[in-house]
């Protein structure tokens, strides 16, 4: 018998070599292999728009349909009359067992994007979505149709966690939900009537139900109400979950603290309500981390998370609703309860939003807090990007190396900015508007044109644009804190100890919350500290040798030093 392997123009689209196995790749092949009911594919293709995406990936999708005999995979033009049957007229378009369901890809599934790919075959091979009870419950609700439409870049990280959303809603609810994952750079005409200019971006009937990634119980809240969510109450018969400590955050605070407190000895969780990563997620380039000349922000995540898994549990999608103090302390969140001995608040900051008028409306429409995930949406095209200290100056030399006719606006004299970075931003020809603020954004649907003052002299003028990406700063997630009356600094953020005790017992903090330099390496630093703290009060309780206090002094011990 003659064995049909993949041919390297096949792997290469996979994204994996031989060499690897036993790795992802045969990972990959032996859950594609058990697959127990079949996934027919059709690709509906424009030959005059026939190009290297199209080519790769078609590759791709041989691959699988090479990896599992109940992939099959169809190829059709425009032109031919099933198109005509299914109600294809965009191309190229992939169709998912268009006879048990309505979904249907439009572009291909590349990049980031392969995820939500694989996370589709594995779930319509299986026939299982895998959907928690309150989700299922929340669809089985919906008593009327749902056209969906998920708008997403093959560049974003955010985009598979809320396309898979979407597909497990579709194939729940194959009568009443229709849905279409959009490249929205493969489909700009698309995108533009929909007036989309960020991703991921989620209609339903023609209205926003979901600006970013969402946690699964609050996309289907929002698809079942037609209006995006912001919270959901869970249903009082969700299960426990018994720990030592769980940490709120899977930033690099979070997840060093996680290993951290795992090696120690401690049954440890993690609760993160988005993204794990949290900023760095996005950040184009980390040149400052040690061990790595230059990593993208993605994949030293990627790194974090893969190690982290190894010793903790965690629970991505959930977002802490409550805190209760006590013996043990209580978390509520979307999905379950935890109770556990500590818990370490390492929730981070978020972007900090200008308040012009017009941001909050164009937001999604042009205005845009991620270069990493919107960038690419603005190839050819005038942005100006608002801010100067690193993390602008970084966004604005990732933009023009896009391709992207990109302007720094500053209301400062001079850019806060680390001076290397100040040296590759004026090498690369980019101008920058000192003294200057942004007054409006203004355009009907989409970003038009800025107006801008120069707080120097006091000229108003305007500035035509596409875009306009903000990064001034950020504001520290301190939501949970507030709730349950943990002292703040008068800057907002985290107040603590040098052992990262907040004023109630039992709650620590760690990271960007603390507030102090905003740098993934002191981050993890501090992850690393305040688990280390965690124990070391947990195995010699400070309290029942110190008088209270809401920042008790430090225990006598030296454990952290030979950890």
């Amino acid at each position: 018998m003659v064995e049909n392997h993949p041919s390297p123009e096949e792997t290469a689209a996979l994204g994996t070599s031989e060499s690897e196995e036993p790795g992802i790749s045969h990972k990959l092949r032996q859950a594609m292999e058990s697959l127990t009911h079949p996934v027919p594919l059709h690709l509906f293709i424009d030959p005059e728009r026939e190009d290297a995406v199209v080519h790769q990936g078609r590759a791709l999708l041989r691959v699988f349909e090479q990896l599992s005999p109940k992939i099959t995979l169809e190829e059709h033009r425009l032109e031919d009359a099933l198109a005509g049957t299914y109600g294809v007229d965009l191309a190229p378009a992939l169709l998912f067992d268009p006879d048990r369901y309505r979904i249907r890809w439009l572009g291909m599934p590349l990049g980031e994007e392969g995820r939500t790919l694989v996370e589709a075959l594995i779930m319509m091979g299986f026939r299982t979505t895998a959907l928690g009870d309150e989700s299922r419950r929340i669809l089985e609700r919906i008593d009327g149709p749902r056209d969906v439409k998920v708008f997403v870049s093959t560049s974003c990280p955010y985009c598979p966690q809320q396309a898979v959303n979407a597909v497990k809603a579709a194939m729940e609810r194959p009568d009443q939900i229709r849905l279409e994952v959009v490249d929205i750079q493969l489909f700009p005409d698309l995108a533009a009537q929909y007036g989309a200019q960020s991703v991921p971006l989620t209609f339903a009937n023609g209205v926003i139900i979901g600006q970013g990634a969402q946690p699964e119980e609050l996309f289907a809240a929002s698809l079942e109400a037609l209006e995006e969510q912001s919270i959901y109450i869970p249903e009082s018969d969700a299960s426990e979950v018994e720990a030592d400590l769980a940490i709120v955050g899977g930033g690099p605070a979070g997840l060093t603290a996680a290993i951290y407190g795992a090696r120690s000895g401690f049954r440890t969780v993690v609760i993160e309500r988005g993204p794990l990563g949290g900023q760095v997620a996005t950040t184009p380039v980390v040149e400052n981390y040690p061990g790595f000349t230059q990593v993208g922000g993605k994949t030293l995540v990627d790194i974090l998370v893969q190690h982290a898994l190894q010793y903790v549990d965690i629970f991505p999608g959930e977002e802490v609703l409550d805190l209760r103090p006590g013996e043990p302390l209580e978390l509520v969140t979307t999905r379950r309860r935890f109770r556990v001995r500590a818990v370490l608040l390492a929730t981070g900051a978020s972007h900090r939003r200008m308040g012009a008028a017009g941001e909050s409306r164009l937001s999604g429409r042009g205005v845009s807090y991620c270069s990493t995930c919107d960038g690419p949406l603005f190839q050819g095209k005038r942005v100006l990007m608002v801010g100067g200290g690193d993390s602008a100056v970084t966004e604005a030399l990732h933009l023009h190396h896009l391709g992207v006719d990109v302007t720094l606006i500053h209301r400062g004299e001079v850019l806060r900015a680390q001076e290397h970075l100040r040296e590759h931003l004026e090498r690369a020809g980019i101008s920058v508007l000192f003294h200057t603020e942004v007054q409006e954004i203004r355009g009907e649907s989409r970003v038009e044109e800025v107006a801008l003052k120069n707080n120097e002299t006091g000229e108003t003028f305007t500035r035509q644009a596409e875009g306009v990406f903000i990064a001034i700063g950020y504001d520290p997630a301190v939501e949970l804190a507030r709730k349950i009356g943990l002292a703040l600094t008068p800057d907002g953020y985290i107040d603590h100890d040098e052992r990262h005790r907040t004023s109630v017992r039992g709650v620590y903090s760690a990271g960007d919350v603390e507030g102090g330099y905003k740098q993934i390496v002191t981050a993890a630093g501090q992850g690393a500290e305040a688990a280390l703290a965690v124990f070391e009060d947990l195995v010699n309780p400070y309290w029942k040798r110190t008088p209270p206090g809401p920042y008790p002094a430090q225990p006598d011990t030296d454990a952290s030093r030979s950890r």
